[in-house]
């Protein structure tokens, strides 16, 4: 199976954004050793998918707040993940890894924000994705030799379509973090749950697994309340920006 050409490219802009963004105050700088010229030369080795824009990408002082390291972090995952060309699968194992860095997320917003609604959305997310990982391992696993019935390195494919603009909306879309913790989870977890909406709208669209588009159908119901509240919370505390 070929590894998917788009998730390395947002690998490289994950990596790339790492030194776009303003540091927040507890931010761990050891975790901003990725060697991006490494990231450039993998990139050049293995070609991105056609038609991926690098050019929106956002640009800032050096340095990143550890909810932004975080996100870098699951697309690596994400981009290490092989593709087997069936839509549910691929579905089911990406989204597994994206669920995994909202916990991530999650714990560091537990560890370092303050704001009671922000902690407790964070607890409330974590809690939720978990339980989706369990249910998703389970998909991922069964669904391991399913047939193949789409084409991951073609970028006119519909689901592999669906899928490059999840990703690339999430690098458009990437906020520049401030100093405040609760304000970065804010801002970073809106935009990793409107990547994970676009994702579950693939499945329902072109996935075959009832059990699996099921799933797609309640992470957007839930996502997009949260994505509601995540924004109605950022209007009311422009203060901490």
């Amino acid at each position: 199976m070929k590894k998917s050409a788009f998730f390395l490219a947002a690998l490289c802009s994950g990596t790339l954004l790492l030194a776009s963004c303003n540091s927040d105050k507890a931010a761990d700088t050891t975790a901003t050793g990725t060697d991006t010229n490494t990231m450039a030369m993998d990139s050049s080795a293995s070609g991105d998918m056609a038609g991926m824009d690098h050019s929106q990408m956002a640009d800032g002082a050096a340095g990143a707040s550890p909810q932004l390291v975080a996100m870098n972090e699951m697309m690596g995952k994400m981009h290490a993940t092989k593709m087997q060309g069936n839509t549910d699968h691929d579905f089911a194992h990406h989204m597994l890894e994206h669920h995994k860095g909202a916990v991530a997320m999650a714990d560091i917003q537990l560890r370092d924000g303050k704001d009671a609604t922000m902690r407790q959305m964070a607890t409330k997310i974590k809690a939720g994705q978990l339980q989706e990982i369990t249910a998703l391992e389970a998909a991922a696993t069964r669904l391991d030799s399913a047939p193949t019935n789409y084409k991951p390195m073609d970028a006119t494919d519909p689901f592999t379509s669906k899928m490059k603009a999840s990703m690339a909306g999430m690098m458009q879309n990437m906020p520049k973090t401030v100093a405040n913790p609760d304000m970065n989870f804010n801002m970073l977890m809106t935009t990793h749950h409107q990547s994970a909406v676009d994702m579950a709208k693939a499945e329902l669209a072109h996935g075959k697994d009832t059990k699996l588009k099921e799933m797609a159908q309640m992470m957007i119901t839930a996502q997009e309340k949260e994505i509601a509240a995540f924004k109605d919370w950022h209007n009311k505390n422009g203060d901490k920006m």
